[in-house]
């Protein structure tokens, strides 16, 4: 697992540049006087082989850290950030306006969870649509812009892949507004950042839809899937994705003593991970910037990100998979299948060599039998007699258990005439351990596993 050792001193200095009462948006006081913390080894052992990873400063674009940041990843729910760039574009020109009326087509619809869950035939506001697309990520809403704006969404699709050429994401293909799974959507952690940067650069004055922490509609408050907003100081925007082939995404923006970073890391395993993998990426990138900027000669910002274990260079197997081939991902046999991109040749990194202190070092042994438990089971919570009653549930059990559920695939599968609202994505013990809290509250809950 690449969930590092969490920087608990590091994290301490670097809050305590912030005041206790500033905003999430609202900027640091001066740092102090008093030596900086160390800065994190954020190093990636093999067998994460989906983790890609950059960080960029938002204004010159140098890239400070990346990690197989050109190999093609499934960019999931962050596919939302290219829709809305388009959809501030229209409204920049004049095509579209927030006060504009949507009309939910039934293909619209019908898009799996996470969703708003309007009929065909509903309407829904532009601006409402697009909070429910930053907020709650919903898939029928992306489709719904999508249509009103390119006529359908196949039209708006082949629209997103030439925006994506014209602003410089040259590995990048877009089939679908929404991010679910397709082998031929694919994206990569460097073009990500190229689209972030371009929406700050380009549209700042609709960035804030991405910030914002919660969105109503219609009496029913939902909750923004960036665990980071209003957690992290500084974290003011962007967008967090998940399928079981692409892992757990996010990118994510910061400013602190007007400097703004952008972080993206791809193929995380599992939420929490990687909320504490961008949360290192950025604080390590401001640590560097804050030491440049008090003259200290730091060329290659790559070395403070990855300092070398103690005794020894890294070895080579830590560096595969930072050229893995486009075809991998293209030619994956089914419709959003896992991709395997770690070499033959390639061995995790030993238990028992030592690694920097705040590495990505070997999990306890539980940890790492936890790392090993496929995540191929399922938690059912609920069946239904109708599809619409099924799609509440899912959305219920995902706004109300969001620590166990956020992120995680939620859907709908129809079998013997019966709607089952259902998870996937989890371990065993994950899956185990979230229905017992489901059922805890006096709710239904079934865990099952693969056959």
């Amino acid at each position: 697992m690449f969930e590092p050792a969490r920087r608990v001193a590091s994290v301490l200095a670097a809050l305590s540049l912030v005041s206790s009462a500033a905003p999430a948006l609202a900027e640091p006081s001066a740092p102090s006087m008093s030596p900086p913390p160390p800065l994190a080894d954020l190093r990636v052992p093999s067998d994460e082989p989906r983790y890609a990873a950059i960080v960029e400063d938002a204004r010159s674009g140098e890239v400070l850290y990346d990690k197989r940041a050109d190999s093609p990843r499934y960019p999931a729910s962050i596919t939302k950030i290219m829709t809305l760039y388009l959809t501030f574009e229209a409204l920049a020109t004049g095509r579209l306006s927030q006060t504009d009326i949507l009309v939910v087509s039934p293909h619209a619809a019908a898009q799996a969870p996470t969703k708003l869950g309007l009929r065909p035939g509903d309407t829904i506001t532009v601006e409402d649509a697009m909070h429910a697309v930053a907020v709650k990520s919903a898939n029928d809403m992306a489709v719904a812009l999508a249509e009103k704006i390119g006529g359908s969404e196949g039209r708006f699709a082949a629209l997103m892949t030439l925006k994506a050429q014209e602003l410089g994401m040259t590995r990048t293909r877009f089939v679908n507004a929404n991010g679910l799974p397709d082998s031929r959507q694919i994206t990569t952690a460097r073009d990500i950042a190229t689209l972030c940067r371009a929406v700050l650069r380009d549209y700042p004055q609709y960035y804030g839809f991405f910030g914002q922490e919660q969105f109503t509609f219609r009496g029913q408050t939902m909750t923004n899937h960036n665990g980071l907003l209003g957690r992290m100081p500084g974290v003011d925007g962007f967008k967090t994705g998940f399928t079981n082939a692409a892992g757990f995404n996010l990118a994510a923006s910061a400013v602190r003593n007007g400097r703004r970073l952008i972080t993206v890391v791809l193929g995380g395993s599992s939420g929490a991970a990687r909320n504490a993998n961008v949360e290192d990426l950025l604080l390590t990138g401001f640590d560097v910037e804050e030491r440049r900027a008090r003259g200290e000669p730091i060329t290659l910002a790559q070395n403070y990100f990855e300092a070398p274990p103690p005794g020894g260079s890294m070895p080579h197997a830590v560096e595969q998979g930072d050229a893995d081939p486009i075809d991998v991902v293209l030619t994956s046999a089914n419709r959003g299948a896992p991709v395997n991109i770690l070499p033959s040749s390639s061995s995790p990194l030993s238990p028992a060599r030592p690694v920097g202190r705040f590495a990505f070092g070997a999990a306890p042994p539980a940890a790492q039998a936890q790392a090993r438990d496929a995540r191929n089971w399922t938690v059912q919570v609920g069946e239904f007699r109708s599809d619409r009653l099924a799609t509440r549930q899912v959305d219920f059990i995902a706004d109300k258990f969001k620590q166990l559920f956020d992120d995680r695939e939620g859907q709908v599968n129809h079998s013997g005439g019966r709607f089952r609202a259902i998870f996937t994505g989890f371990s065993q013990a994950e899956a185990k351990g979230a229905c017992a809290e489901v059922q805890a509250k006096g709710l239904p809950c079934q865990a099952s596993g693969p056959g």
